[in-house]
């Protein structure tokens, strides 16, 4: 019931890998190894043989780094839909549907809500109530077609999510303790999310991963950091990619 992350201590930081009939989302702020994290998977899945559909939003997908992953002869086990604002990135679930009818092994949207975040915010601008309504039940919707397609596929989905700054007190920024910070899409993500990580920024190129939902493991921390060659772990332990 589970796939390989593409790395062995990933693996065993989740009891095995990512679960096949959930929606894993990862957010945190920008650099913090949200991307890294989905090719990895799409490279290590792309090795079995099996299809990956990649709805890319942020022209974020690198065919350099990919390769840097694995061959170019797996790469074409990766179908890539490219989105440029909110209603192309509906029409790329309108084209997942069909995709589905292929042998797919994983699906990856990176990101989910950074177009959805710029149709709100001019929405917010014009105080336009309905059409801010119409926004939040398209990314609902959404949502709910990737997790259907989790739980009777047994498909694996994989998605990517900004975060914003919360208010902090002047207390509390004196006392120098950072500013909590919240997934874009509130609710509406952590519903239809059953496993979330949380991704930082940790210092010196360092990443900290927070496991903040899981339906059968605790709350933990993994200290790691990503390079060309692989991810190291926070024991320096070197794993190579599969």
């Amino acid at each position: 019931m589970k796939i390989s992350t593409g790395s062995h201590n990933l693996d065993e930081w989740l009891a095995g890998g990512y679960e096949k009939d959930i929606i894993t989302t990862f957010y945190g702020p920008a650099g913090s190894g949200k991307t890294n994290l989905c090719l990895l998977a799409a490279a290590s899945i792309a090795a079995k043989g099996k299809k990956v559909v990649f709805i890319d939003t942020e022209g974020g997908f690198s065919v350099d780094r990919l390769k840097q992953l694995t061959s170019e002869e797996i790469m074409k086990n990766i179908f890539l839909l490219k989105a440029t604002n909110f209603s192309e990135q509906r029409e790329a679930f309108n084209k997942l549907l069909d995709l589905i009818k292929e042998d797919i092994g994983l699906i990856i949207v990176d990101s989910m809500v950074m177009l959805y975040r710029l149709e709100l915010g001019q929405a917010n601008q014009e105080q336009d109530k309905e059409k801010i309504m119409i926004i939040n039940r398209s990314l609902a919707r959404q949502m709910r077609i990737l997790s259907e397609i989790a739980r009777k596929k047994q498909i694996p989905v994989l998605i990517t999510d900004q975060v914003y700054s919360e208010f902090i007190s002047r207390k509390d920024f004196e006392a120098g303790k950072p500013k909590p910070v919240s997934m874009v899409g509130g609710d509406i993500m952590k519903y239809w999310s059953k496993c979330i990580i949380e991704l930082q920024n940790f210092g010196q190129n360092r990443k900290k991963a927070i496991l903040r939902k899981h339906r059968s493991l605790p709350e933990k921390e993994f200290v790691f950091m990503i390079t060309n060659k692989g991810l190291f772990g926070e024991k320096r332990k070197f794993f190579k990619f599969f």
